[in-house]
């Protein structure tokens, strides 16, 4: 074997390999599940760091198989609740009704999430967050605003296990960050820089992503849902006559009259000034030709005589 030319860059090799050992030492030992994953990557990519720079075989870390928790690991949570309910109320003003709704969500340390109203006394929805705490209770002080509880349903869904799988996956996931920050602290190269890079890119948004679900589940067994609906009640049919004036009534039937008056007179006026003349000028003519003889008026058959005898 021929004499080592770059004992520099053996030694600098040497230093690097004991450096990114440590690390994957440290990390199996508070990795937990999921280090052996995560070891490998380490180790291969220390490897490629140390030799050719080559990251294409490197995979990332993965976080370990989550075989759902077991009761032990339910056990150290509390408990996870998340309560929706809807109820319909019938009252006697929707408008009264939805400011006593509101005032009792503030009363219980919640508040209205969203509201739809119609106008004047048409029905109304109000979503109310409420404390889960106080679940039981805002449904029992509903009760007593509505005049009648039409319809009701409530559902509790236990989500402690998936809080529970939510918070390891998110633990596995930062440690993996963890890793990851240290391989950019150790690389030189620009290439295993943007591997690293990208690998640890991706990491931080699936931490993203995982941290809001988790919020999200946990923010809806802190605040229950409930929907409330208030409905007007139904007004009844009373026949009131209290559209009737009887002034009006009278006023209509003496406009009535003066009209029946006004054509009466109207033809009487007609007749005396058109109608009139004309049956004198008429009345004319007949005796006229009476006179001459003209116009005569037809004779009488003759009686036949009856026989003698």
């Amino acid at each position: 074997m021929g004499p080592i030319r770059h004992p520099r860059r053996a030694t600098a090799l040497v230093s690097l390999l004991v450096l990114v050992a440590g690390v994957v030492v440290a990390c199996a030992s508070g990795a937990g599940a999921g280090s052996t994953a995560q070891n490998g990557y380490a180790g291969v990519a220390g490897a490629d760091l140390a030799s050719t720079g080559d990251t294409s075989k490197a995979d990332a870390p993965a976080p370990a198989a989550s075989s759902g928790p077991g009761q032990a690991q339910l056990t150290q949570y509390q408990q996870q609740i998340v309560k929706t309910g809807e109820i319909t109320l019938q009252v006697s003003k929707v408008a009264d009704a939805s400011s006593q709704v509101r005032t009792l969500a503030a009363t219980l340390g919640g508040y209205v999430g969203g509201s739809q109203a119609g106008t004047l006394e048409q029905s109304a929805t109000l979503t109310l967050r409420i404390p889960a705490a106080r679940f039981d209770d805002a449904i029992s002080r509903l009760h007593e605003i509505g005049d009648k509880v039409l319809s009701e349903s409530t559902r509790e869904e236990d989500v402690t296990a998936a809080v529970v799988d939510l918070d390891a996956r998110l633990k596995n996931l930062q440690a993996s960050e963890v890793q990851y920050r240290t391989l950019m602290a150790k690389a030189a190269k620009i290439d295993d820089i943007l591997a690293v890079q990208s690998r640890l890119d991706d990491v931080q948004g699936q931490i993203e992503e995982l941290s809001a679900q988790l919020k999200q589940l946990t923010d809806q067994a802190a605040l229950s849902t409930l929907t409330v609906t208030l409905q007007p009640a139904p007004q009844p049919i009373t026949e009131v006559q209290s559209a009737w004036d009887p002034g009006s009534t009278l006023s209509q039937a003496v406009s009535a009259l003066l009209a029946v008056g006004q054509a009466l007179l109207t033809g009487a006026i007609w007749l005396a000034i058109v109608g009139l003349p004309i049956l004198i000028v008429v009345a004319i003519l007949i005796l006229m030709l009476v006179r001459l003889g003209l116009l005569r008026r037809p004779a009488r058959p003759v009686a036949p005589a009856s026989p003698e005898g």
